[in-house]
């Protein structure tokens, strides 16, 4: 059964179809799990590209989810945020990253060219550039550093478990940091995608920009369908080719975890498992 994850605060979450789990290291050292079922669709959004677009919803959903519980669990009572926090926060946040990713770059190269090639060309440039600089930046900050290393044990614990092998430290650590369905590849192929998708919006200034914002659920969709299919062709030529950026780019997302956090990316894995 394919598994999924992603790091929280101090921890770690897997997900399949039926159920997801978040183990968190709390600070008397530890170990708490928790299970819950996982945010299913109704089986007629299950088609192709449809399904790219609502899962992602739904895996948001889950992943906000398992981001309040684990944030609560190193605060103390009074400090705890509630979900009505977190999503705002969130929102803000997403608010922010189309400001940022979508509406800068854009005014940018529209200063530097008013239309055409050129346009285009900068625009992309300006949002590539722009969106591994914030990655560099962010890399930097202890908090964001664990939040990374807890990526890199969330990935190699799924590939041990891939690979078939026993689910212990020792062989979790054998496995590499970096996996072609992680959500920094998906980032990436997205950051393509929308290079190329963006350049064929012609018309006045408010249909460019507003074209950037409505196709990103669109660009998400076959963005899902290209990351779904680097996993189950991960040894062809041209997807290795395809992949290898967002591979790269992992470099800076996933960090070398310690021991004691590859522990709780199994305990997270195996009570998905169970």
């Amino acid at each position: 059964m394919e598994v999924g994850g992603q790091a929280v605060i101090e921890g770690v979450m897997m997900r399949n179809k039926e159920k997801y789990a978040v183990a968190v290291r709390l600070p008397n050292g530890k170990i708490k799990v928790i299970k819950d079922k996982s945010s299913a669709f109704p089986k007629w959004f299950n088609v192709f590209f449809l399904r790219g677009v609502v899962g992602l919803g739904y895996a948001l959903y889950d992943g906000i989810r398992a981001l309040v519980w684990s944030s609560n669990q190193n605060l103390g009572k009074e400090e705890k945020l509630s979900t009505k926090e977190i999503v705002g926060t969130l929102s803000l946040s997403f608010l922010s990253a189309i400001v940022l990713f979508v509406g800068l770059p854009f005014f940018a190269a529209r200063w530097l060219h008013s239309d055409g090639l050129w346009f285009n060309v900068f625009d992309g440039l300006f949002r590539a550039g722009l969106f591994l600089g914030y990655l560099l930046l962010i890399s930097k900050m202890k908090d964001v550093k664990t939040l990374f290393q807890y990526h890199g044990a969330e990935h190699k614990t799924i590939y041990c478990y891939e690979n078939k092998k026993d689910l212990t430290v020792e062989n979790v650590r054998s496995f590499s940091r970096f996996h072609p369905r992680c959500g920094t590849s998906f980032l990436f192929l997205i950051l393509i995608l929308s290079i190329a998708t963006f350049s064929f919006l012609s018309g006045p200034l408010w249909v460019k920009l507003g074209g950037r914002i409505v196709l990103l659920p669109v660009i998400s969709g076959i963005g899902y369908e290209l990351i779904k299919l680097s996993g189950k062709y991960g040894k062809n030529s041209f997807v290795k080719i395809v992949t290898a950026p967002g591979l790269w780019l992992q470099r800076i997302t996933t960090k070398e975890p310690t021991d004691r956090q590859i522990e709780v990316g199994i305990a997270s894995l195996k009570a998905v498992l169970k």
